[in-house]
């Protein structure tokens, strides 16, 4: 078995491989800050806009679906990372959202646009 770093290494990179193909610009992984981090800033190209991106990786349903993981909690520590995200960049987005990529083997990838609010 994977250890989990390396797990999620392949799990943000199924998740790149995914958005890339369906119109979006990857601006920065793994964006840190002290609330937490965001592991996708995209660029939603079709819709013009800023799109942070939660991904979660199961092996199995043991414990529950992946996008069961954002709880609340998970939600506002991104939230407040986008934000000084928001405040910190030079580029200008004047529509963002906040979505997750739920990937479970072989191949199933949910994407959950708007997957929670500010």
């Amino acid at each position: 078995m994977l250890n989990r770093r390396k797990t999620g290494v392949i799990a943000e990179e199924i998740a790149v491989k995914y958005l890339t193909s369906h119109n979006y610009e990857i601006i920065e992984k793994n964006f840190s800050t002290r609330w937490g981090e965001i592991d996708i800033i995209a660029y939603d190209k079709t819709n013009d806009t800023l799109v942070f991106v939660e991904v979660k990786y199961r092996s199995n349903l043991s414990y529950g679906l992946p996008q069961e993981a954002v709880n609340y909690i998970k939600q506002q520590r991104i939230i407040k990372s986008a934000m000084i995200y928001l405040k910190t960049t030079k580029r200008n987005f004047s529509n963002y959202r906040f979505d997750v990529l739920a990937i479970m083997p072989p191949n199933n990838i949910e994407h959950i646009k708007n997957a929670f609010q500010v």
